[in-house]
């Protein structure tokens, strides 16, 4: 397929993909989900335990625990992923394999019970999976489908159609939560297990309008399955070798490790954390993550613009102290206001560190048609380490003081993760 960079019509095929999958991350990790979890797995006999395949834990801490080891088993096998498909041209054939992954395992939750404790953590678990690998190759089109000088404002415009398309699902979603009369339901559970099911659909649906425009990179060989798989390990080896060779990439890449462990980490168990300190309910959380969408537009654009002015390490550095600000106010957070302001502030920095972080790199990485998959494996990697270490030391923290506390400990890796952007700017200052 022939294809030339800055094309309108392949940009907005591709920010479809971030407004078809974008509603997982909505309803799944961040509203609905969770706080349906956390409800159902709460009884007056045993509090908030739950025994999954035998063996206790604490309802919230088990769902983190589950999503660790979903990012974990996504960033050992991603790189491998995603340099197969460098060397066979399959980069978006992976793309779609992990897009029905999710999707399926996103609809499979409308059957999520009570009595299916276990059913619930597994297809969760593969949700989360499918989008990790959606992701991960959709990130690799950026430096494939725009030019550097366009990068930050193309990925800004990848996610503010992800928060768009996200609330818009989430308010059909909202209606059958709030107003189940109006369609005559009266199993509690089922308007949340419906949402399940319409996110599945929606990601599947949307993904189609990026699988139609996005070009399919051309392969190095093309061989037996043995073979495909021991040249994805040598592909492997090649980039971590030129990756090694670039100091700024991989200077980038250990602060981005840091401050990833406490924005995803947020991101994640905010409704969780919600629900538990000050008992907000369905509707007032799912109204607050709403807020938190709608800003995230605003947000994207924004660093999109500051970045054009001071820099994007700059914009960077103080988006992460801002962070640092969250986890702090968290910690004391005692009122719905202070709730509802501390959410407008994560709307801003939300949508900025990740629009940012993901052009930033793409400008760091040698612009090259046919192993951008195998590059950003890499990125994807760090952040699902990164999300492991958080989520589960977030966990660990939780079970052993409590939740507040659990947020607070985040602040140590925004600290380390502003020090190493100071260096990284002034590395580059004194390049120039």
């Amino acid at each position: 397929m022939h294809f030339k960079k800055d094309d309108a019509r392949i940009i907005r095929g591709w920010a479809m993909f971030d407004w078809a999958n974008s509603a997982y991350n909505l309803v799944i990790t961040s509203t609905i989900f969770p706080v349906y979890y956390t409800v159902i797995t709460s009884t007056r006999e045993h509090g908030d335990k739950v025994t999954f395949f035998g063996k206790t834990f604490v309802n919230t801490a088990l769902a983190n625990y589950s999503l660790s080891v979903a990012y974990l088993l996504m960033a050992i096998l991603l790189p491998l992923f995603s340099s197969i498909a460098d060397y066979r041209g399959k980069k978006k054939a992976f793309m779609k394999a992990f897009t029905w992954l999710g999707s399926l395992a996103c609809a499979m939750l409308f059957f999520f019970k009570a009595d299916k404790l276990e059913l619930g953590i597994i297809c969760s678990s593969l949700a989360a999976m499918g989008y990790i690998g959606g992701v991960m190759f959709s990130n690799s089109y950026l430096p494939v489908i725009a030019s550097q000088p366009n990068q930050d404002r193309v990925s800004a415009q990848g996610f503010a159609y992800g928060y768009i398309g996200s609330v818009l699902l989430q308010i059909i979603c909202f209606v059958f939560v709030l107003k189940p009369e109006w369609f005559n339901i009266t199993d509690a559970s089922l308007p949340p297990r419906i949402s399940f099911l319409l996110t599945g659909i929606w990601w599947i649906t949307f993904s189609q309008f990026a699988f139609r425009v996005l070009p399919e990179s051309k392969g190095l060989s093309s061989m037996s399955s043995y073979a495909n798989i021991k040249s994805g390990y040598q592909e492997l080896v090649r980039v971590f070798r030129r990756i090694q060779a670039m100091k700024e990439v991989k200077r980038f890449l250990v602060a981005f490790f840091f401050y990833s462990v406490g924005v995803q980490t947020i991101m994640l168990v905010a409704a969780g954390f919600g629900e538990k300190v000050l008992h907000l309910g369905t509707s007032k959380l799912i109204a607050v993550i709403l807020i938190i969408q709608v800003v995230a537009i605003f947000g994207a654009y924004l660093m999109s613009a500051m970045a054009r002015r001071i820099g994007n390490i700059s914009v960077l550095i103080i988006t992460v102290i801002i962070w640092m600000g969250v986890c702090l106010s968290a910690w004391k957070l005692s009122s719905e206001l202070q709730f509802y302001m501390l959410a407008v502030v994560v709307g801003i920095v939300m949508g900025g560190i990740q629009s940012l972080s993901r052009s930033t790199y793409s400008k760091y990485i040698p612009e090259t048609a046919n192993d951008t998959a195998s590059f950003f494996s890499f990125y994807d990697v760090t952040e699902k380490l990164a999300i492991v270490c958080g989520l589960a030391s977030f966990a660990f923290i939780e079970e052993r003081s409590n939740i507040r506390n659990s947020a607070l400990a985040l602040t140590v890796f925004f600290v380390i993760a502003v020090i190493l952007l100071f260096v990284l700017l002034r590395t580059k200052k004194t390049q120039e």
